[in-house]
């Protein structure tokens, strides 16, 4: 499910780049979105690949962590805060604070949470990761 999810964010940055992708990452005011947003969706889309197959698990979990803690850095904070962050701008929400972060960071808390888990449990006994070690 992780990796699925992840694959599918990392497609969607080319394929709407203006949703969720270059235009978004200059919107939110990530640094050099030419250039973050196609490296980020790219990270997604092999680690969620490498997720899905079950193979390098824990080494793949640890991108998809960063890329977690940086969208909730970088979307949710400002929310929760009502105002922009280190030059992350808030986006326009019905409600803000607390309730308004946690609606919006639901997903994003999930994702963090399930690759926080792949990186501490790794692949199961299905997992490419298990074959090659005989498991």
């Amino acid at each position: 499910m992780v990796g699925g999810v992840f694959l599918s964010e990392g497609v969607q940055k080319f394929l709407y780049p203006d949703a969720v992708g270059t235009a978004r990452f200059a919107k939110i005011g990530i640094p050099f979105p030419e250039g973050t947003a196609p490296f980020v969706g790219v990270i997604e889309i092999v680690c969620g690949i490498l997720l899905l197959a079950g193979l390098l698990t824990r080494l793949s979990a640890v991108p998809l962590i960063i890329d977690m803690l940086v969208a909730i850095l970088s979307t949710k904070i400002p929310i929760l805060l009502g105002y922009g962050f280190w030059g992350f701008s808030p986006r326009t929400t019905a409600y803000g604070g607390f309730w308004g972060m946690a609606h919006e960071a639901r997903t994003d808390f999930c994702m963090l949470l399930g690759a926080l888990f792949l990186l501490i449990v790794g692949a199961g006994a299905w997992s490419l990761d298990a074959r090659l070690q005989g498991r």
